[in-house]
């Protein structure tokens, strides 16, 4: 069971990413990077004594999760084998903390229940989860490992695939996975003329779009270019959506006020000053850039 978090405690990347191996979280020979104080794994507060728990959903798709389908009940994608963006950034951030890859152990936890409160069955998630007031109310966030461009993805050859701004999308027939803020976007700021369609998954929202269900979905870039590329043979991006506000991030969510998640931003802090972050992009989510929609 998770450690009794005692509020008034204040507990004090891989380097050298020289080959994809170890740039994607593999075992590496060089030196363990300096401890971050007070962040060793005996001080912190985790649900197993020794071992970091990460939970993300299943399957895990690429290119946030890499290395085939190996380790149950994983499918399509395997978080163990440290490929893929959001894995080698996991590992990345356990070894900052003192964790041989060996003492990473991950958990399936639905997208939607990610950011409900109450206890967690993770140490952290890693699931291309948005931070947004609403759900800050209900669990903690990292800081960002991730800035994200919400994008649109229509068919080749469809009257959709040539639209260029926002006031374009509105005739088309949009939809997005349940809970996502790529949903909140097509009904905060697109505005459809008629009400976007809703999935459980990103797989259903998929299939929906190539069925001609809907016209277009709503992901986050990395993920459109896995769409086009591999489930949607005639897939095509339509084009980035404008950014409202602050930037739009990605990060770890935690159990209301656990105190691992300074250490978590610690270690973030450090693999952005390194490069790391900028050299697991380059690896992972570098890909010819998209239109923008005005």
């Amino acid at each position: 069971m998770r450690k009794l978090f005692v509020p008034s405690l204040v507990l004090v990347a891989a380097a050298g990413l020289a080959v994809a191996a170890t740039a994607l979280g593999a075992r590496s020979t060089a030196a363990a990077p300096a401890a971050i104080p007070g962040c060793a794994p005996g001080s912190l507060n985790l649900i197993e004594d020794g071992v970091l728990t990460i939970g993300t959903d299943n399957p895990a798709f690429p290119p946030w999760y890499g290395g085939g389908e190996k380790t149950k009940p994983w499918k399509l994608s395997d978080p163990y084998s440290g490929k893929g963006y959001e894995s080698a950034v996991a590992y990345s951030v356990a070894r900052q903390l003192g964790f041989a890859k060996s003492a990473v152990k991950w958990t399936v936890v639905p997208f939607a229940n990610s950011y409900r409160p109450g206890n967690k069955p993770f140490d952290f998630d890693i699931n291309q989860i948005s931070f947004s007031p609403a759900r800050a109310k209900a669990v903690d966030f990292s800081k960002s490992y991730y800035f994200v461009n919400q994008t649109v993805v229509g068919r080749k050859g469809k009257p959709i695939a040539k639209v260029r701004s926002i006031a374009g999308l509105r005739s088309y027939k949009l939809g997005a996975q349940l809970g996502t803020t790529s949903y909140s976007y097509i009904v905060d700021r697109i505005k459809p003329s008629s009400s976007p369609l809703v999935y459980d998954t990103n797989d259903a929202a998929v299939q929906a779009l190539k069925n001609g269900q809907i016209d277009g979905i709503v992901v986050d870039l990395p993920t459109a270019f896995y769409v086009t590329a591999v489930q949607v043979p005639d897939g095509v991006i339509v084009g980035k959506l404008p950014t409202f506000g602050s930037k739009e991030r990605f990060g770890m969510v935690f159990e209301k006020g656990n105190s691992l998640r300074r250490c978590v931003d610690k270690a973030l802090d450090r693999l952005w000053r390194n490069g790391t972050i900028k050299k697991l992009q380059s690896v992972y989510l570098a890909r010819a850039g998209a239109p923008d929609l005005k």
